[in-house]
């Protein structure tokens, strides 16, 4: 086992213990533990800071939310098993990779599925979303919230990427998600899934040819520092959940829960504030490093992709997609 890895297991083996002292423990102060792979300057990690803040407010100091940003722990797979067997007690994940635990978090993953913001947020915040928080907890993980991931777009080095027919033999980054790969397969491309920490130098080295995310995560990567062109083609909106492992949501008291979900609910719409002024601020930034920004035709895009679509038909992901277009 090299240093880092010897690292990381003397932080998971520190995290179990502090968890299982401070979730349900006899002490005067619960603490719950939350890990996340974010950098401390992005607009979720902070949001989630506001929600600790507010723990702590509402709590009276009893209770206290301690954040691991950066990967501490490992990576959005390793945390997620981690709040399974209980060792750890949030995380914050996106929903792709929920999909290999989650089946029904793929519909998040389809391309288009909402008409814009504000369908997406009707859809989030209403019966829907709620019923997809819980879809988990057979699987001992409890989504407490939805935090604004915005939409995610294609980012290439060489070649700007105007219409489907663009993305052609492009050796595209994507995220270890079924529906992912599907998208970059039907719209022509080759995928390659690669961890996030990975893909600055895999860009580099010509290993790929592009990736996809939102204007934060480009800037923040430095991504745009090796690809010179940003197609808001904003095919999927893929939001980011904050996990809860139901084996600790087990141990609080009904006054430890209350005192919990508050101080989140409390914190979505603080960070969805957040998410607005970075994404202007990305943009802005990346346009003044030299990166062209692209806003293409989206229909071009929607008709190309409407095979996955069709192919979920006689599914209950198809009836949830049509759930969810019948809203209004």
């Amino acid at each position: 086992m090299d240093a880092r890895r010897r690292w990381t297991a003397c932080l998971l083996l520190c995290a179990v213990s502090a968890c299982a002292a401070g979730c349900g423990g006899g002490g005067k102060v619960t603490v719950v533990k939350l890990a996340h792979s974010l950098d401390t300057t992005h607009p979720v990690h902070r949001g989630m800071v506001f929600m600790a803040g507010k723990v702590g407010e509402y709590s009276g100091g009893r209770m206290r939310v301690d954040i691991y940003p950066g990967g501490q722990l490992g990576d959005e797979r390793e945390m997620i098993e981690l709040l399974q067997i209980g060792s750890l007690a949030m995380t914050k994940v996106s929903t792709a990779p929920l999909e290999a635990f989650v089946p029904e978090m793929k519909i998040f993953g389809m391309p288009y599925l909402f008409r814009d913001d504000e369908h997406r947020w009707k859809v989030l915040s209403g019966p829907i979303g709620r019923k997809l928080l819980l879809a988990g907890e057979p699987f001992f993980l409890r989504g407490m919230c939805y935090y604004d991931a915005g939409s995610r777009s294609f980012y290439t080095k060489d070649r700007p990427i105007r219409t489907p027919e663009d993305l052609k033999g492009l050796k595209i980054r994507v995220m270890q998600s079924i529906t992912s790969v599907d998208m970059i397969r039907t719209l022509g491309g080759s995928m390659t899934p690669i961890p996030w920490g990975e893909l600055y130098t895999s860009l580099q080295q010509g290993v790929v040819d592009g990736a996809e995310n939102n204007a934060p995560s480009f800037y923040l990567s430095r991504h745009y520092e090796v690809c010179r062109y940003y197609s808001l083609d904003e095919h999927t909106a893929v939001p980011d959940i904050l996990l809860m492992s139901t084996v600790v949501w087990g141990r609080l008291s009904d006054q430890e829960r209350a005192w919990l979900q508050q101080a989140v609910d409390a914190s979505v719409p603080h960070q969805k504030e957040l998410w607005a002024d970075s994404t202007r601020e990305s943009l802005e930034a990346v346009a003044a490093a030299g990166v062209e920004i692209l806003h293409p035709d989206k229909t071009p895009f929607r008709e190309a992709v409407r095979p996955m679509h069709d192919a979920a038909r006689g599914t209950p992901l198809y009836d949830l997609m049509q759930e969810i277009n019948n809203i209004e």
